[in-house]
């Protein structure tokens, strides 16, 4: 789970100093009017109420939650599409880009680019994929036997602590339940989604080569249309504070 974890911690960081810019805000548009399109309601539609949460931890104003959740409702707005691409970075890594895009012409020759620029190269369809499990995650701030035993008693496949507080992984299906028993007894919920975890890592010890894949990771989450992207690479924290 690792390399999870920490590609998730680089990525949270890196959102701050996007979220000034509004990049984040784009982002995360796209991701509510596309889990509108089944219910307007968040309290019937589970992906809309992950959107919409994720959104408002990012400070997203409610003005613009608005107006994503309105966007299925405009005929004339250009329709959303939610594409899925794979390849591998420096080092043998394999890596898992999730996209958003009205004009597909667009997306995938900028995604392409921020691969063969960066040591990169992208993949077949299923060449990687097959690397990693599809998880709910869950973020939460605390950490210790509380967060232990209620994810555990709602049915967690695995917990992990983090220096920002906990990871709770859970069987896709079993996201909204785990995600409402742990809200229930009083922890604060960080973030909810679902997404890949690798099923085994890459060990990154070459400051050089963990510095090109940070770059590669970086590079694919500028490009607008990229919504998510995931990572099997195992970097030590002590290579990790050697790049810049």
């Amino acid at each position: 789970m690792s390399g999870h974890s920490k590609w998730s911690t680089i990525k949270r960081q890196k959102g701050a100093k996007d979220a000034v810019r509004g990049a984040v805000f784009t982002k995360l548009g796209n991701t509510i009017a596309v889990a509108a399109r089944n219910g307007t309601d968040p309290e019937t539609n589970f992906a809309l109420r992950l959107a919409i949460d994720k959104a408002k931890a990012a400070n997203m104003p409610m003005a613009n939650i608005q107006r994503a959740i309105d966007r299925q409702k405009d005929k004339d707005a250009a329709q959303l599409q939610e594409l899925t691409y794979e390849g591998y970075g420096p080092g043998g890594v394999a890596i898992i880009v999730e996209c958003m895009t009205d004009n597909i012409n667009r997306t995938y020759p900028d995604v392409r680019v921020a691969f063969t620029k960066h040591g990169g190269s992208m993949a077949e369809k299923g060449a990687v994929a097959f690397q990693f499990d599809r998880r709910g995650i869950i973020r939460v701030a605390e950490k210790g036997d509380k967060v232990l035993e209620a994810a555990i008693e709602a049915g967690a496949e695995d917990i992990v602590d983090e220096d920002d507080g906990t990871t709770i992984y859970t069987d896709p299906k079993d996201l909204n339940g785990v995600r409402t028993a742990i809200s229930d007894v009083g922890l604060k919920i960080l973030d909810a989604e679902l997404g890949f975890v690798p099923k085994s890592t890459v060990k990154v010890g070459d400051k050089t080569t963990a510095a090109k894949i940070i770059r590669l990771m970086e590079a694919l989450e500028d490009v607008d249309d990229v919504t998510n992207t995931f990572v099997n690479f195992d970097i030590p924290e002590e290579v990790l504070a050697q790049i810049d």
